[in-house]
Parts: structure tokens; C-alpha cells; sequence
């Protein structure tokens, strides 16, 4: 069975082709439609795929030792298709590297498992993705 806990998070309109999100601790972000330097929707959702595995690999590897380098690069292709838009082939890389010495080493040696733990259990965005959940849209 299922643990299940809700998660919740607003969003109003504060300009032309711009929002505001609020998550349930106040904290804000800002988001457009991609015509400038704000993050698209999409931008986001590459962050939120990217940034959940980061954050489940930093916990794991950080209990060793701390990364001297810690980079991801999210990509995708946008299609258009008959079923509509949608995000094909994505794609996340790391790169990852810890210091020389025994708790670089432990680091080291949990990385490769700490990645596909994630991918494959503790990554909520990517395995809400990959496994696709439906979205009910209502009009309230």
C-alpha cells in the first residue's frame, strides 16, 4: 500500500507572461514563458528532475565526504505530436568528484549506487515522470 502525504504549493498571475509560485513555507519563485531570462515551465521541470537526484545524491555521498565538483546538465526535446507537446529523450548527466583521501574514496565508492538509487526509488519527480501520473486540471 501506498504512504502518501500531500504537497502543496499557489501560483498567481503578477505581470504579462509572468507568475509567482508559494510553497506552504513561503518561499517564492519566479517563472515565465520562456521569452526572457525567467525559467519556463519546462526549465523547471528539467530542474525539478535534475535537482531531485542531486539533492538524493548529495545526502547520500555528503555522509562521506564532501564533492569538490557537483554539476548536473538537464536536456530534453520538445515534440509535437498528435497526443500533443511533450518532452522526449531526457536526459541528465553529473559530474561529480570528490577529494583525494579515504572519505573521497568512501564517497567514491557509494556514487554509482547513490545515482541509481535515486533513478530508480528515491527521486519523486523523476519516477513521477517516468512512471506518469495523471493530472487533474479543474476549473474551481
Amino acid at each position: 500500500m501506498a504512504e502518501e502525504s500531500e504537497r502543496t504549493l499557489s501560483i498567481e498571475r503578477i505581470g504579462l507572461h509572468k507568475f509567482r509560485a508559494t510553497n506552504v513555507r513561503g518561499g517564492t519563485l519566479e517563472f515565465g514563458d520562456g521569452g526572457d531570462t525567467d525559467f519556463s515551465p519546462v526549465d523547471l521541470l528539467l530542474t525539478a528532475i535534475a535537482g531531485c537526484t542531486a539533492l538524493d545524491v548529495e545526502y547520500i555521498t555528503g555522509k562521506r565526504a564532501t564533492p569538490s565538483l557537483f554539476r548536473a546538465q538537464a536536456r530534453a526535446n520538445k515534440a509535437r505530436t498528435g497526443d500533443g507537446n511533450r518532452l522526449t529523450d531526457i536526459a541528465v548527466h553529473f559530474e561529480i568528484a570528490f577529494p583525494d583521501g579515504a572519505q573521497g574514496d568512501a564517497a567514491r565508492a557509494v556514487l554509482a549506487s547513490a545515482l541509481q538509487r535515486s533513478h530508480d526509488r528515491l527521486c519523486t519527480v523523476s519516477r513521477t515522470v517516468e512512471l506518469g501520473t495523471p493530472v487533474d486540471m479543474r476549473l474551481d
